[in-house]
């Protein structure tokens, strides 16, 4: 299999963790005697600086023409800090949403025993905590109709919502639950907004085209709190962009660290992968940015691929690491490793380099050097 990837490194520290994901994947590529081909493009703030466009249409070409997009990160303070720019990197990324027809946002949320400590929740309360959300892409209040009085004193951004939009997504929702534990939660403010009463209208009609689905329906303020009361009551969550946003970055901090989520964004044509964290400017440059986010964004790109063995591969190669304490300074602010070392470890772990039985003692510390 010979597949061609755009690889977008983005701003901050998007460079150092895409390049693990990217020594990753070679690994897992070599395993089945694949071939992956890796076009670099611009998008971001680096884009702006390099092109005074946030996404090139040399970009959005290449992506379009590609067989998937492995992602970094996007943000600079620059931009973030000036409420006035007329050119803002984040306008890349939903111009990129929106060239591709990325409807839906996939992410999962899972734990790791040997990192419950680190949860602000109670550990009994995340204990195998495994669900994933589904968030709607490419509508709702982010694309609406924006208007600002020419006095500056009354704005407006409308929330807009199609049959078509919502159900599209809410069939992938649907299969997905289909192969995990078979339940669905849509969540949405039906007692408020007719575009939520119309998600709800559409998912129950869909419904009956999967009876072995169950489904249920939670405001978004309960929703919001029944992920920090009890998230292991979840499977998959089902709702619309703004609402979804919110959610997913809520439910990221369960796990312990933002540098470990993954996501996958897909449509009608190439996918993108990303790790869910930000560009993380204070980091840039240091080499001590967590990968794994990006790593695991890099086995659901497998798994888009079909493969299925590699991507579990990488998987527990990431568990393991964890399971031994190589952890960046994010987890461990004292005994630490680098991004690079976590990145080859992995690899090498994927590739059968490193027996599973290899405790942290045999590595050098913040180094790859087998001892």
């Amino acid at each position: 299999m010979e597949k061609n990837i755009v690889v977008i490194e983005g701003d901050g520290i998007g460079p150092e963790v895409t390049r693990q994901a990217i020594k990753v994947l070679n690994a897992a590529a070599q395993l089945g005697g694949n071939e992956f081909n890796y076009k670099y493009c611009l998008m971001g703030a680096d884009a702006i600086d390099k092109t005074g466009n946030p996404l090139p249409d040399e970009t959005i070409e290449a992506c379009l023409n590609s067989d998937a997009i492995l992602f970094g990160a996007i943000g600079h303070p620059k931009y973030d800090n000036d409420p006035t720019a007329k050119v803002r990197p984040e306008q890349g990324l939903l111009k990129l949403r929106k060239s591709l027809q990325l409807f839906a946002n996939i992410r999962p949320v899972s734990t790791y025993p040997a990192l419950q400590h680190l949860s602000p929740l109670k550990s009994k309360n995340i204990e195998n905590v495994d669900f994933v959300i589904f968030r709607e892409l490419t509508g709702g209040i982010y694309f609406g109709k924006k208007e600002l009085d020419a006095d500056g004193n009354r704005a407006s951004d409308d929330c807009v919502y199609s049959r078509e939009e919502i159900e599209r997504i809410a069939h992938l929702a649907f299969k997905q639950a289909q192969q995990r534990r078979h339940k669905l939660t849509l969540v949405d403010k039906a007692n408020v907004l007719e575009t939520s009463r119309l998600w709800r209208k559409v998912v129950q009609e869909l419904a009956t085209g999967y009876p072995d689905v169950k489904v249920d329906f939670l405001f978004v303020d309960n929703a919001a709190m029944q992920i920090i009361l009890n998230p292991k009551q979840f499977d998959v969550i089902l709702t619309e962009n703004m609402f979804g946003d919110i959610l997913s970055d809520e439910a990221s901090v369960i796990s312990g660290s933002l540098g470990l989520l993954p996501s996958a964004s897909i449509g009608k044509g190439a996918a993108l992968f990303e790790p869910i964290h930000g560009s993380y400017p204070q980091a840039t440059g240091k080499d001590i940015a967590n990968p794994l986010g990006s790593i695991l964004s890099a086995a659901m790109l497998l798994d888009h691929f079909g493969l299925h063995a590699e991507a579990t591969k990488v998987r527990e190669a990431a568990d393991w690491t964890l399971q031994n304490g190589f952890v960046t300074k994010d987890i461990d602010p004292i005994n630490f490793y680098f991004t690079s070392t976590i990145g080859e470890l992995i690899a090498d772990y994927v590739g059968g380099k490193i027996p599973g039985d290899v405790h942290k003692d045999n590595i050098e510390l913040r180094k790859s050097t087998i001892i």
